[in-house]
């Protein structure tokens, strides 16, 4: 048995944050139907490196958020395309959708009368500030988030900031936080029988994820410090050189620093009184680094990581993003599924992260070519080949 297995997802959302949310629970076996434009669908299927694909409708940024999942096509500005949404909406269990506020209202379809069609509706809203408030209505991409979060301002160092983070991480963030809302409202329709409307903003869902941070200002008083690729939390702890690179080491714990200075032959260090003791030592970082890569740069990386970590100091190779995707660990992992997908051959996606023992999520399908379902659905809502013909020749679908 698949873990969401039965449970039939709308999924209106377009880009990343939405499709990022309903992958997770294509991935864990719910039946996700993405409903998309006629003629342009996902604004994604556009987005990408190759611009074959683009043409294709098949960009490389849609191909990585929506395996496992169907397409239909539905204009929903038409009196016959509400009419096939209404019969959607009472066989659906979740509908997510990442339009500005208000859109599906215009449309026709607020929260309340979706629930009047179908009283178990989860209804997922995602949008850049939520659905009330002074900015509720300004558009948002991730980068505007990054910057209103104070995400940009912590990043960095002096001679660099504010700084982006290297990836969409408010839209990833986002999706991540309405997929696990989803999922807490199927467990309270479990016990209830009733759907609910989940309100999820991008700012919001960002924000937790600079606790530390935000507790050294919120309730110690102190201003986030800028420290580039060191951990503001203790020292030695960062980034650092070696002979052919750098590596990473975390000697976070006491035990973990007096082992780092034994094995760098500095055993010295640790009764100098700048460095004894642990916020003395973070108050000297930058006294303390060039002591330690005087002795780090003499062997390279691999070494230091082989030493270090025999010693249970935490440390760690800085891999390109290649290397990382291709590591014996993340091979072992599973991390990335080799799909076949039409048109374009064999390609590597992520796969589902979480490891259930009774119930593993995993791609089976590869993503979908624009409407590649379309026939499929309206067959299962009642549908003849005659009226699926008609409704494409009035440009319903």
């Amino acid at each position: 048995m698949k873990l969401l297995e039965g449970i039939r997802v709308l999924d209106m959302t377009n880009v990343l944050s939405g499709p990022f949310a309903t992958l997770h629970l294509a991935l864990l076996g719910a039946e996700v139907i993405k409903i998309e434009t006629p003629g342009s669908g996902d604004l994604a299927r556009k987005l990408g490196n190759v611009p074959k694909y683009n043409q294709e409708l098949m960009g490389t940024s849609f191909l990585a958020q929506n395996a496992n999942k169907k397409s239909m096509t539905l204009n929903l500005k038409t009196e016959e395309g509400k009419e096939i949404f209404r019969k959607l909406v009472e066989t659906a269990d979740v509908l997510v959708e990442n339009f500005r506020p208000g859109v599906l209202e215009r449309l026709g379809f607020p929260y309340e009368e979706l629930a009047r069609l179908n009283p178990r509706i989860i209804y997922c809203a995602i949008s850049g500030f939520g659905q009330t408030g002074p900015d509720a209505f300004k558009p948002a991409y991730d980068q505007i988030i990054q910057g209103l979060s104070g995400v940009m301002s912590i990043n960095g160092d002096e001679r660099l900031n504010p700084l982006r983070c290297g990836f969409p991480v408010c839209d990833t963030v986002g999706g991540l936080n309405a997929a696990f809302a989803i999922m807490a409202a199927l467990y309270y329709r479990e016990r209830t029988g009733e759907g609910q409307f989940i309100d999820i903003a991008l700012l919001d869902s960002i924000m937790p994820l600079m606790g530390w941070v935000a507790a050294n200002l919120l309730i110690g008083g102190q201003q986030p410090v800028l420290l580039g690729n060191d951990n503001f939390t203790a020292a030695p702890s960062g980034m650092f050189r070696t002979k052919d690179g750098y590596i990473n080491i975390a000697a976070n714990q006491q035990e973990q620093w007096e082992n780092l200075a034994d094995a760098l032959g500095l055993s010295e260090l640790k009764t100098d009184p700048r460095f004894q003791e642990r916020d003395t030592r973070k108050a000297n970082r930058f006294l303390l680094t060039p002591l330690l890569e005087a002795k780090l740069t003499q062997e390279t990386t691999a070494h230091w990581v082989e030493v270090l970590n025999a010693k249970g100091i935490p440390s760690g190779d800085v891999l390109s993003l290649e290397e990382a995707l291709t590591s014996p660990q993340a091979q072992h992992r599973r991390v990335l599924e080799e799909v076949e997908t039409p048109g374009i051959g064999k390609v590597k996606l992520f796969n589902l992260t979480a490891k259930f023992s009774k119930t593993p999520g995993q791609i089976e399908t590869p993503p979908p070519t624009l409407s590649q379902h379309t026939e499929e659905i309206l067959a299962g809502l009642g549908y003849g080949a005659d009226e699926i013909r008609a409704l494409r020749e009035k440009q319903v679908i």
